[in-house]
C-alpha cells in the first residue's frame, strides 16, 4: 500500500519547542541549563533558531513530500509571567500555523513538551494546587493559533517521562537502563491536566481531535508471571493509556523494547550483554514500534492510533534508513492484524538538543550550529517517497 493511497493517514516528521527553538528564557528548563554547576551536561542556548527559521523547517518537511508536521508551542513565550500573555508569542504560534497550512501540510500541535514557565515551577508545577486551572488557562488563550487551521492536538508529550521527572535526573541516557517507577503525585496532577486540557479543547473547539503521546517501549515479558510483568508496566506507562479514554486519539511513542524477567524475585528490565545500542544507549531493535502498537492496542481497544514518535540516535544515515524501514514493516504488520493506526510521525525532523546533549542525532536532516544551514539526509527524501 502506498501511503499516498491514504490522504487521510497523517505522514509526517516532528519537532519538539524547546529542543529546536532556542533562547527559552522564561522556561524552568533555561533556568535549570544557566544554574551554577548545572547537572544539565549541555545547554541548548540558541538551540537550532527554529523559532525564526521554522519556514525553512517547514519547507524541508513539505518539499519531501510528507503530508503532516508535529511541533509545539511553548508555554513560556506565551505566558511569560504568571497572568501576562504575550500576544507577540501567540500571533507567532499562529503564523506558523497558517504558514503550515499554506505548504499543504496538516500541523499537530503539542501543547506541553517537557518545559514549564518558571513562575509555574516555582510555585510547585504540576503539584501546585491551581495546577490545572493555570494549564486551562493557556489553553484557552492558545485559541486564535488553534482556529488557525489545527485539527489535532497532543496536550502533553511524554506524561509518564513528565511523571518520572521528581526521581530521576534527566539527562542523555539517563533512562537507558529502565523507566523507574513514575511519581505517583505527580502521575495523577498530569492526568488531571490532561483531562482539563480535553474539557476546554472539548468546549472551545469541538471540531479538534484531542489526545496525548506516550513514551511507550516494547515490553516483552520474561518473567513466567503475568501477574507481575502487569505490576512493572502498569504504573509506567499502562496507567497513561487508560487516562485517554475518552480521548479521540492515542499518540504511541517508541524507540526500543524492554525485556522483563524476575531478579531477586521482581521483575526488572534485562539485556543480552553485548547488543547493538544507539546514540542514546537504547537497545537497536526497529520492531519495537509493532510490538509497542499492538500492547497500546490491548489496552485502549478502538481508540485510534497514532505513533506520534519513533525513530534512531545514529549517525550513520543508512542505518536510520534501514532502521525506520523495519520499524514501518512492524507497524504494517499490526495495521493488518486489525489495529487502527492512523498515522506516522518521524522524530525528528532535524537533528536537535535532547535533553542534556547536542550527540544523539535523530534528525532527518543536519544542521550546521554556526550558520544554522539545513542539511537534508539521504532518510528526508528516502521518507517523503516511501510505499509499502
Amino acid at each position: 500500500m502506498n501511503t499516498r493511497a491514504r490522504p487521510d493517514f497523517l505522514w509526517g516528521a516532528a519537532l519538539g519547542a524547546h529542543q529546536s527553538e532556542g533562547n527559552n528564557l522564561a522556561s524552568d528548563w533555561w533556568v535549570r541549563e544557566n544554574e551554577p554547576q548545572s547537572v544539565v551536561a549541555e545547554r541548548a542556548g540558541d538551540a537550532i533558531d527554529s523559532y525564526h527559521r521554522w519556514r525553512d523547517d517547514m519547507d524541508l518537511v513539505a518539499s519531501a513530500g510528507l503530508t503532516d508536521y508535529r511541533f509545539g508551542i511553548e508555554w513560556s513565550r506565551v505566558e511569560p509571567a504568571d497572568g501576562h500573555i504575550s500576544l507577540a508569542s501567540i500571533g507567532h504560534y499562529q503564523r506558523m500555523v497558517q504558514g503550515a497550512v499554506k505548504r499543504g501540510l496538516r500541523p499537530l500541535i503539542t501543547l506541553h513538551h517537557f518545559t514549564l514557565p518558571q513562575w509555574f515551577a516555582a510555585g510547585g508545577g504540576w503539584l501546585r494546587p491551581d495546577a490545572v486551572e493555570r494549564f486551562q488557562r493557556y489553553v484557552e488563550v492558545l485559541a486564535p493559533v488553534l482556529e488557525s487551521g489545527v485539527d489535532r492536538v497532543e496536550t502533553i508529550n511524554e506524561p509518564n517521562i513528565v511523571s518520572i521527572f521528581p526521581v530521576i535526573s534527566i539527562g542523555n541516557g539517563a533512562l537507558s537502563a529502565g523507566y523507574p517507577i513514575p511519581d505517583a503525585a505527580t502521575t495523577e496532577a498530569i492526568i488531571a491536566a490532561h483531562h482539563g486540557a480535553r474539557e476546554v479543547l472539548r468546549r472551545n473547539h469541538p471540531r479538534i481531535l484531542v489526545g496525548w503521546g506516550v513514551s511507550v517501549q516494547d515490553f516483552q515479558d520474561e518473567t513466567n508471571s503475568r501477574e507481575d510483568f502487569e505490576a512493572y508496566v502498569e504504573p509506567r506507562d499502562q496507567v497513561f493509556f487508560r487516562a485517554a479514554a475518552g480521548d479521540d486519539w492515542i499518540g504511541t511513542q517508541t524507540y526500543t523494547r524492554g525485556r522483563i524477567r524476575m531478579h531477586e524475585g521482581v521483575a526488572a528490565p534485562f539485556r543480552e550483554p553485548g547488543v547493538s545500542l544507539t546514540q542514546s544507549g537504547w537497545e537497536d531493535y526497529p520492531r519495537a514500534l509493532g510490538g509497542a502498537i499492538l500492547r497500546v492496542a490491548s489496552i485502549v481497544g478502538d481508540l485510534p492510533i497514532i505513533v506520534t514518535e519513533n525513530g534512531i540516535a545514529t549517525a550513520d544515515d543508512a542505518r536510520r534508513i534501514s532502521f525506520t524501514r523495519e520499524a514501518l514493516e512492524s507497524m504494517w504488520s499490526a495495521i493488518d492484524d486489525g489495529v487502527d493506526v492512523q498515522g506516522y510521525f518521524h522524530w525528528s525532523l532535524l537533528d536537535n538538543w535532547e535533553w542534556g546533549s547536542w550527540r544523539p542525532t535523530f534528525g532527518l536532516a543536519s544542521v550546521d550550529r554556526q550558520t544554522f544551514q539545513r542539511i537534508p539526509k539521504p532518510s528526508l527524501a528516502w521518507l517523503g517517497s516511501y510505499s509499502r
